[in-house]
C-alpha cells in the first residue's frame, strides 16, 4: 500500500513543474495525485488509489483543462507588456527632435527620443512608434 503522504508529496512536485510549464496538465495531476492521497489515507487500496488518480487524470485534463486554456488565452489577446505598451502612446517634445537625438515628455516622464521622419520641433505632439533600448522612435502626431 502506498502511505498518503507519498501522494501529497507526488502533488507537490507536480505543481512546482506546473509552475514551470504552465500547462495545467501537471496542475491536474497534482490534483488527482491529491484525490488519491485522500483515498490512501482513509484505508484505501493500492489498486483504489491507482484507479482514483488515473479516472480524476482523466476527468480533469479533457473536462476542466480546456475550460482553463481557453479562458487564459481569451484574457491574453491583445495584451501588450513592457515596451510593447508604450508604442502608440502621445507625448510633446521638450528639446528638438531629430534623426539622431532629442527629448520628449510621455508616460509619465522624460524620454530620450529620435525622430522616425526629420526634425520635430519643440512642443510639437508626437506618437511613439517603437522602442529602441531606452530611446523612443517618435513622429509628428499630425502631420
Amino acid at each position: 500500500m502506498i502511505a498518503w503522504w507519498m501522494w501529497f508529496l507526488a502533488a507537490l512536485v507536480f505543481g512546482i513543474v506546473e509552475l514551470l510549464s504552465i500547462t495545467f496538465v501537471f496542475l491536474m495531476f497534482a490534483i488527482a495525485a491529491i484525490a488519491a492521497g485522500f483515498v490512501a489515507l482513509f484505508g484505501g487500496g493500492t489498486l483504489a488509489q491507482f484507479v482514483v488518480f488515473v479516472v480524476v487524470s482523466i476527468l480533469l485534463i479533457f473536462a476542466i483543462r480546456p475550460l482553463m486554456k481557453g479562458r487564459i488565452q481569451r484574457s491574453g489577446e491583445d495584451v501588450r507588456t513592457n515596451a510593447d505598451a508604450l508604442i502608440g502612446k502621445t507625448g510633446y517634445v521638450t528639446q528638438l527632435v531629430g534623426e539622431r537625438d532629442g527629448r520628449i515628455q510621455f508616460s509619465g516622464g522624460e524620454w530620450s527620443a529620435r525622430s522616425a521622419e526629420g526634425l520635430i520641433p519643440v512642443g510639437a505632439e508626437v506618437t511613439v512608434v517603437a522602442i529602441d533600448g531606452a530611446t523612443a522612435v517618435v513622429q509628428p502626431l499630425h502631420s
